[in-house]
């Protein structure tokens, strides 16, 4: 069935507890029963639900290509467990400045020549001062004068702050909601998960596309997976793109040692996001240093179509490019095409 046809015959049925169709055609009235039912399913039946439903929405054989740079490293006052940017413990990372223009323009350039088509660029904030939004704006123009799809992430963001950053043509804002409610309040206290969701607003309501995630393997159990999950899909509109972090524990903070997640129940969580997020990418971002190829391939296979690319992430290590290729290579993968992002 053709993708229109699909979309047609979702906006044709009523609404019941099953499949309540909006606007979209898409649901966002899941409820923490019905996505644990999800994540209990049979693995086999599971990746191909959402397979299924990956092939309705995108082409699969496609995956997109970001490149995230870190614009000013280390030096954060939050207390965020599984982060070593945060002041408040002893790690490797030391505090930089807000990197000049330049530089992330040089950054960018080289990205889009290895194949990236965004370009994402993080700073480690609770929230940018006034006098940081003229230099944050000047990179979002420099860089979409590329070509280029950007994001930023930069912390906690106020009207004002975000209306600044949709004038000078921000196509995405990243801003993860890490965890579930409940399992969030064990790994951070400088920020509430309400401050959390209130910039996510701002930044939709402002025509910004959102890029909201989490981060999985820290300790929490198949229910925070699940209500992460619940809290991105019943938002008014489904996240853009939606980043699934695997924990990289790091020395120095509370999360070193922390036991690496079963691989199953990683993919898992790719497929029951696929299954509540249709439309959205999928994006494998931290810790894919840390999986197999055969790993990856079955993520891809579960609906992810979206990496990080490229040497670093922030702070931790990424898969370099040439390494990527290959395995697309070997799996008939193609880069997407760049394209213009359409604010939602």
């Amino acid at each position: 069935m053709a993708l229109a046809e699909m979309q047609k015959l979702k906006k044709s049925l009523v609404a019941d507890e099953h499949l309540n169709a909006y606007e979209d055609g898409f649901r966002h009235n899941w409820t923490k029963k019905q996505i644990l039912e999800l994540f209990k399913k049979p693995f086999m039946d599971l990746v191909f639900e959402a397979q299924t439903i990956h092939r309705e929405n995108f082409d699969p054989n496609k995956v997109q290509l970001s490149q995230l740079c870190s614009i000013k490293t280390g030096g954060c006052e939050e207390d965020c467990s599984y982060c070593p940017q945060s002041s408040r413990y002893n790690t490797e990372v030391s505090a930089t400045k807000l990197m000049e223009l330049q530089r992330v323009v040089e950054g960018a350039v080289t990205a889009k020549e290895a194949g990236a088509t965004r370009y994402c660029m993080g700073a480690a904030w609770r929230s940018p001062k006034g006098r940081h939004m003229e230099a944050v704006c000047d990179m979002v123009k420099e860089v979409k004068n590329l070509g280029m799809e950007t994001c930023m992430t930069l912390g906690m963001l106020d009207v004002d702050q975000i209306t600044q950053l949709k004038e000078a043509g921000l196509d995405y804002y990243n801003h993860n909601v890490d965890s579930s409610p409940e399992f969030y309040k064990t790994i951070i206290t400088t920020r509430s998960y309400e401050d959390r969701l209130q910039t996510l607003e701002n930044v939709r309501s402002a025509g910004i596309n959102v890029c909201s995630g989490g981060i999985v393997g820290m300790g929490e159990d198949q229910s925070d997976r699940a209500g992460m999950l619940q809290t991105l899909a019943n938002m008014a509109q489904h996240p853009g793109s939606v980043p699934i972090n695997m924990l990289v524990p790091c020395e120095g903070t509370p999360m070193e040692g922390q036991e690496a997640l079963d691989p199953f129940e990683f993919i898992r969580t790719i497929a029951v996001a696929r299954i509540m997020m249709p439309a959205s990418y999928v994006r494998l971002s931290a810790g894919r240093e840390q999986m197999n190829d055969e790993m990856q391939a079955l993520c891809f296979m579960a609906g992810a179509n979206s990496i990080f690319y490229g040497e670093k992430l922030l702070c931790t290590s990424n898969p370099i490019q040439n390494t990527d290729m290959e395995l697309f290579g070997r799996l008939g993968i193609e880069p997407e095409k760049s394209k213009h992002a359409k604010a939602s």
